[in-house]
């Protein structure tokens, strides 16, 4: 049985990444595009003769600065891929690393995000927090019959903190092109495992649903406070 949850929770860590694998393609290349573009303006001013170092210094300055965003920011999305040691996040941090990561996705379905996010120091599992809360939005998203508002709650309670995405119709008209995952759909048996595997508390209905998850304790390695 152990090692039945094991397989499925592996299974759902895998289809959240391949969902979420153009968003990540994206994020990793949009600084190395401004890089090739910045590249291609030196050029053109060397086509066109010897501009004065003054430029020339500015633009490499500004390679330099392009760089080295590229570097961090595909640091921050092979944290996606391979997390290594778990560490703790602040919730609303968290809430919003995930719901920036889906927002280009979001945005082209026509599905409209709100968030009521406390400013807690409260800190949750990084790695937990990503695989079900992206995990959660995706299935809920996926089981919609349209376009909808997302609404994201996070707050700490009694020692834990409570996450509640919820969706509803769209009131307004919105025309939303068409969209087909390039992988499998995601469902609440996937949470389930996720949940399961991670120690997280789950509840949900047809357009909603709340995760309790503990509070992420700063040791190394991290361990999870009971509740």
């Amino acid at each position: 049985m152990a090692k039945r949850s094991r397989t499925s929770a592996e299974a759902a860590r895998y289809g959240v990444l391949r969902r979420l694998g153009p968003a990540l393609k994206h994020d990793m290349v949009v600084n190395l595009q401004a890089i090739a573009m910045m590249a291609e303006v030196m050029n053109a001013k060397l086509d066109r003769g010897s501009p004065e170092p003054a430029d020339i210094q500015a633009s490499v300055a500004k390679l330099n600065r392009l760089a080295r965003d590229a570097v961090a920011n595909c640091l921050r999305v092979a944290e996606w891929l391979e997390p290594g040691e778990d560490q703790g996040v602040r919730l609303s941090e968290g809430v919003e690393q995930c719901l920036s990561l889906l927002a280009s996705n979001f945005n082209f379905r026509g599905f409209v995000v709100t968030r009521e996010l406390s400013d807690t120091p409260f800190q949750v599992s990084r790695m937990a927090l990503r695989h079900l809360l992206t995990a959660s939005l995706i299935t809920l998203t996926d089981a919609a019959g349209g376009p909808c508002e997302v609404k994201v709650k996070a707050d700490a309670k009694a020692g834990v903190a409570e996450i509640t995405i919820g969706i509803s119709p769209r009131r307004d008209d919105v025309e939303a092109l068409p969209y087909e995952p390039g992988y499998r759909q995601l469902d609440w048996s996937d949470v389930q495992a996720l949940a399961l595997a991670e120690g997280v508390d789950l509840s949900h209905g047809g357009d909603h649903i709340t995760l309790l998850m503990p509070r992420a304790v700063a040791t190394a390695p991290l361990q999870i406070a009971p509740h």
